[in-house]
């Protein structure tokens, strides 16, 4: 077998760079660690991206050990997005970081296994691979949402997550060999033949639960959904965005591979389950996200409702559906990180994160406040924001394909999401703050800040260039069953 392992250069680099990061870490004088660290971790993400980049306009799909492992356009386009997303996160944590966590380089060096995790998830053809990047990218967060040492939270939170977390993996890993026991093979593309003729027997529908119950507390879908907003709250605050984006992103990533590789033939037998899924996920989520206080809270149900939006493309199931799932993900991930990189700058100036510590931010920090609004906005599905265009995608295709039912339960809980935005909204420009003095947001949170409302903005208006890039990474999928 001739193996070309040229094809992992992204992923040697990526463990590369986090062993840098701690060797940085290590090596630097105590003041300077912080700075030192973030600065690593950013230019070695970034290079790597514009590495990945190039071969986005390749079309040459590769893979290594019979499918084991796929290098192709679909992989590339989410390792570059991946890339992207561990990037902008450091940039969001550099000031938080220095002024809350002790050890920068643990912190920074686990966000980069994180994304290696994540890069392995999106390039998995076989449910054995996809559990050691689901590992990897899982005991990264576990230690980073326990980094933020004498906060009581953020301790709960991590023992939560922990537990519920190995919980999890065991179920996951128990359906992923009793898949294996009936069906003779792991590989996405081996397994389909024996589950075209439907999920019929007992064995293969309990090995498929469980695989599913593994798959839906990664992310956060109901009923696998109730570590989300302790663990969110709990977190250090850049550490929540990460959970919000990255770890969501790298699981549809694997299992829209999955469904689209193993189990088109048989969705007759899956696709009512999985509606019913992201109907109830995306409604719990925002009526329960309607009584919070806390904004963290708050953004850990309004994430949950969003896994239910793009669970709406994962049931169409066609090519149409799953370039809208794929372009609604980067959308979100535009809106989410501005969001919070907002959350961190008010955090790090007041130590507070309740909805009526925003009171006044638009006379505080006019900028901040324009974007923190434009982001919900593009969250609630308003037009000229991502959130519009993106929704539109992703409902025009499960309609085109009979799910009116579930397009009008998606539609009422984007207006439901949009009441508790305006909650928000309402603080920083009607409410009275408790103290007039401006604050002061740094250079390098008001560029990231600039970059994020510049992206929200351009998905919205023109999603073009990027609808085809996306359309030609799905390529690499087979072709969908009508």
């Amino acid at each position: 077998m001739n193996i070309d392992f040229s094809l992992l250069i992204p992923e040697f680099m990526l463990a590369g760079l986090a062993f840098a990061v701690l060797g940085v870490d290590l090596l630097a004088p105590e003041h300077r660690r912080n700075v030192l660290s973030a600065t690593t971790a950013a230019v070695g993400l970034s290079a790597i991206a514009a590495f990945t980049l190039p071969y986005l306009w390749n079309e040459q799909d590769a893979s290594l050990y019979d499918g084991i492992y796929r290098v192709d356009q679909y992989a590339l386009l989410f390792k570059a997005f991946f890339l992207a997303v561990g990037a902008v996160s450091v940039l969001m944590s550099v000031e938080y970081v220095g002024q809350r966590i002790k050890h920068s380089g643990e912190f920074y060096g686990m966000l980069v296994f994180s994304v290696l995790g994540a890069v392995v998830m999106a390039s998995a053809g076989e449910l054995l691979t996809a559990y050691i990047g689901i590992e990897l990218l899982t005991f990264s967060l576990y230690v980073m949402v326990a980094l933020h040492r004498g906060d009581t939270r953020s301790a709960e939170a991590s023992t939560k997550y922990i537990l519920l977390g190995a919980l999890s993996s065991a179920v996951l890993l128990y359906g992923i060999s009793i898949l294996y026991g009936t069906l003779g093979s792991t590989v996405f593309t081996s397994m389909e033949p024996s589950l075209a003729f439907g999920l019929g027997t007992a064995t293969i529908l309990v090995g498929f639960a469980m695989l599913l119950a593994g798959f839906g507390f990664k992310l956060a879908a109901v009923p696998f959904h109730l570590w989300a907003p302790d663990v969110y709250e709990g977190a250090p605050t850049p550490v929540t965005a990460l959970l919000s984006v990255l770890s969501k992103a790298a699981a549809f990533a694997l299992i829209l591979r999955f469904f689209a590789e193993a189990l088109p033939s048989s969705i007759d037998d899956w696709q009512l389950t999985i509606a019913v899924i992201a109907a109830a996920t995306m409604t719990i989520g925002n009526l329960t996200a309607i009584a919070q206080h806390n904004v963290k809270r708050l953004l850990a149900y309004s994430s949950v409702g969003q896994v239910g939006f793009l669970m709406v493309g994962l049931v169409a199931l066609t090519e149409a559906a799953s370039s809208a799932l794929v372009l609604h993900l980067i959308g979100y991930a535009f809106t989410n990180l501005a969001v919070f990189m907002v959350l961190i700058a008010l955090e790090n100036r007041t130590g507070k994160e309740e909805i009526v510590d925003f009171a006044g931010l638009g006379n505080r920090a006019p900028f901040s406040a324009m974007v923190m609004t434009a982001s919900l906005f593009s969250l609630a599905g308003l037009p000229i924001f991502a959130g519009f265009i993106t929704k539109f995608y992703l409902f025009t295709s499960a309609a085109g394909e009979g799910l009116l039912w579930l397009v009008g339960i998606a539609i009422a809980n984007s207006v439901i999401s949009l009441y508790y935005y305006l909650r928000i909204v309402r603080q920083m420009y009607v409410e009275e703050p408790s103290e007039t003095s401006p604050l002061r947001v740094p250079v390098l949170t008001t560029l990231v800040l600039i970059a994020l409302l510049a992206g929200t903005v351009f998905i919205g208006v023109y999603p073009g260039p990027i609808v085809d890039i996306i359309e030609v990474a799905n390529r690499s999928l087979p072709p969908f069953v009508p």
